[in-house]
């Protein structure tokens, strides 16, 4: 029996009552993993490495200083 036949099999042993819980479980996992891109790579590694830019504030405020630059 695969996992995935066995796991279908439990659902059916779980109560309703519980369901909610599980299915939380699963759209968690259906999520597929993704890599983050060259970019996204090198701005981490540019903080890492002490450089860049780290923003303290509010959402806002840093919405607000990115449609001035």
């Amino acid at each position: 029996m695969s996992n995935k036949e066995k796991a279908i099999q439990l659902l059916d042993q779980i109560p309703e009552s519980k369901m909610l819980y599980i299915i939380g479980i699963l759209e968690g996992a259906a999520i597929p993993d993704e890599t983050p891109n060259t970019e996204t790579l090198e701005a981490i590694q540019e903080i890492e490495n002490g450089g860049g830019e780290v923003f303290e504030g509010s959402a806002h405020d840093f919405l607000k200083k990115m449609l001035e630059d």
